[in-house]
């Protein structure tokens, strides 16, 4: 029999790193007198995983940081362009650090910890009540906040994965430049259908990650994900007898045109990739799912519901499905893609593009630096597509594998 449950304001269901950014923010902004439960079967804590994104110099984040770099490298097999990326930098963050600052914030919120997975989620438009596996006490909550893998709400009409291996290269002398990242490296052998890319993060002149990356329908076995690294590492002229892998990241993250419900009820709001967080073009979330704590918790500190706005603009997210449909098929090269991108438009640019922050006017200048044919061909295309969606009944959603491990410009949902 089950015991009465535990009343609070804010439930957060999974305790990966869209909470541990919630709980920091709520402590940030001073947030007091919330009672906060945080229910999931693992409390995070080390290194796991890392997060790298850009920003600006000097904010919330600065003092956790692994490295940052003001100036990045595109490569191509015909160029290698160097990036200075003012006034924004690229940054490092490993978990470890994180999930501190969450443990810290809980502890002065007396957040409850719920060490068990959720077994049901329950909204009847006033309250919430979530269930744990086993034994562990039952959460009635005012919101829910779900960062919990889940599928789209229905099928793409593209569906990759992003997936990745990383090795973490310790050198028994300097080899590293610190002060420069490599973003892309497009020398990697190209797949069939996809796109793929090495790069490189120095931590120092002696440390660094080392990642192959691949936008394509499947994942690769982990004897081609270690071939990959490895011929990736010799195309960097990195001596292996002079190197030890210390740690190894592997991940997979949704690249899909699919739409997920941010908001499935009254009370319940999803954050990360789950609530729309991840950039079906690129990848990329941390930037997202750092905007949607912060939104929640200065919405918490004011009085009103933790909603937070829709992670892209809706004309960003129809950009992506032009962009995977167009790569998907062939049309347009992801190398040449992106390259075309880097060469035509200054780096702050596209990256605020990349992280959906551009205006209107920005992205016209963008989009007009790809090659426009095959560009028309594919929106036109998407919105025949579009249109078909609408006068037949949905599709089944295929299986997605969720995010897991986040490792370099990949972050955790």
């Amino acid at each position: 029999m089950h015991s009465a449950p535990v009343d609070v304001d804010l439930a957060l269901l999974g305790g990966g790193g869209a909470a541990s950014l919630v709980l920091a923010a709520l402590d940030r902004h001073g947030v007091r007198g919330l009672r906060v439960a945080v229910i999931d079967p693992v409390h995070r804590r080390g290194q796991d995983r890392t997060w790298a994104f850009w920003d600006r110099p000097d904010g919330d984040l600065d003092p956790l940081l692994s490295a940052s770099w003001p100036q990045v490298e595109v490569v191509t097999p015909a160029a290698r362009r160097v990036l200075d990326l003012a006034p924004l930098r690229y940054a490092m963050l490993r978990s470890a650090a994180v999930y501190e600052r969450a443990a810290a914030a809980e502890r002065r919120l007396g957040a409850i910890r719920v060490l068990a997975p959720v077994a049901s989620v329950h909204d009847d438009g006033e309250r919430v009540l979530v269930r744990a596996a086993g034994d562990a006490p039952a959460v009635r909550a005012r919101w829910a906040l779900d960062s919990r893998p889940r599928p789209p709400a229905r099928a793409g009409r593209t569906t990759w994965l992003q997936h990745f291996r990383g090795w973490w290269l310790a050198a028994q002398s300097p080899t590293f430049d610190p002060d420069r990242a490599v973003l892309m490296d497009f020398r990697t052998p190209q797949p069939a259908r996809g796109v793929s890319f090495g790069y490189l993060l120095p931590v120092s002149d002696r440390y660094a990650l080392v990642e192959y990356t691949e936008f394509s329908p499947t994942q690769l076995t982990g004897a081609e994900y270690d071939a990959a690294l490895a011929a990736y590492r010799d195309l960097l002229g990195l001596d292996p007898t002079r190197l030890s892998v210390r740690e190894v990241e592997n991940g997979v993250i949704p690249m899909t045109d699919a739409p997920f419900d941010a908001h499935p009820s009254p009370r319940v709001v999803r954050l990360g990739t789950a609530g729309g967080a991840t950039r079906p073009s690129t990848g990329f979330t941390f930037s997202a799912m750092r905007r949607q704590a912060e939104q929640v918790a200065r919405a918490l500190a004011e009085g009103r519901p933790p909603v937070p706005r829709p992670a892209y603009p809706g004309r960003h997210r129809w950009m992506d499905a032009v962009a995977l449909r167009a790569l998907d098929r062939g049309s347009v090269g992801g190398p040449e893609f992106f390259s075309r991108l880097f060469d035509r438009n200054p780096a702050e640019r596209v990256l605020r593009f990349l992280d959906g922050t551009t205006s209107p006017a920005e992205e016209i200048a963008v989009m007009s630096s790809t090659r426009l044919l095959p560009m028309v061909a594919a929106t036109a295309a998407d919105a025949t597509h579009r249109l078909r969606d609408r006068l037949r009944s949905p599709r089944p959603v295929p299986p997605v594998p969720p995010p897991v491990r986040g490792s370099g410009c990949r972050p955790e949902a």
